[in-house]
């Protein structure tokens, strides 16, 4: 185990040379998408809940591509890539959250994926951009808890359905906690900071936040990389 350790990043070296990494928006070598052509994505405009904070606008081609690549293709390095730039929007957040509303030592939740989902997956995305962030951020601010949301339904794809209305009544009693006696604890009085890929209607995290609510949770915020 110590030798593939020490013989992994001379392996990715070698991918590297025999297939190169290419930016997906500008072609430049070395990045599947590079920090420049991130930090030029359109932001998002549109308007959302107070407390979920989008960060691109998903309309906007590499952003789409990279995402569909992170979602479906299983280019996880997009989720380190969107990682970096979520953990400076949510420090951004937090400097006056943590000050005006006492938001601190908060737990991170990812938005998670029904068994079946997960099972044809094989991952989840808002999972991996949650480990990237508690990577980043070493348990300063916020500490991540994967198995405490749970999808107990599996649901159609929020994807499919275009009314907001019916987005809501799709996704209604899909989530619960997972009670344990830990579990309890760790949510009754505490904030918690959502973590999804993507808001649309903001029916997926509504729904995820009522149930945090009714489990007596204090604040509830959610972060995306796009909407």
């Amino acid at each position: 185990m110590l030798l593939l350790y020490h013989t992994m990043p001379f392996l990715n070296t070698i991918l590297d040379i025999v297939f190169p990494v290419n930016c997906i928006s500008c072609g430049k070598s070395g990045m599947d998408l590079c920090m420049m052509c991130l930090k030029n994505g359109a932001e998002a405009e549109r308007e959302t809940a107070k407390w979920i904070f989008p960060i691109f606008d998903y309309r906007h081609p590499p952003i789409k591509k990279a995402l569909w690549l992170l979602k479906y293709k299983g280019k996880k390095k997009f989720a380190n890539i969107f990682a970096e730039i979520l953990y400076g929007k949510i420090l951004e957040e937090l400097s006056d959250l943590s000050i005006m509303e006492n938001f601190r030592n908060a737990i991170l939740i990812p938005i998670p994926l029904s068994s079946k989902r997960y099972r044809e997956r094989g991952y989840n995305q808002a999972e991996l951009l949650c480990e990237n962030l508690v990577k980043l951020d070493e348990n300063v601010n916020f500490k991540l808890e994967k198995n405490i949301l749970i999808k107990q339904i599996d649901t159609k794809h929020q994807a499919h359905i275009l009314n907001r209305s019916e987005r809501l009544k799709n996704i209604v009693g899909s989530f619960t906690i997972l009670y344990t006696g830990k579990n309890i604890g760790l949510i009754k009085n505490k904030n918690i900071i959502l973590i999804d890929d993507i808001t649309t209607t903001g029916a997926t995290l509504t729904e995820a936040r009522k149930v945090f609510k009714q489990a007596g949770a204090r604040k509830i915020i959610a972060f995306t990389v796009a909407h």
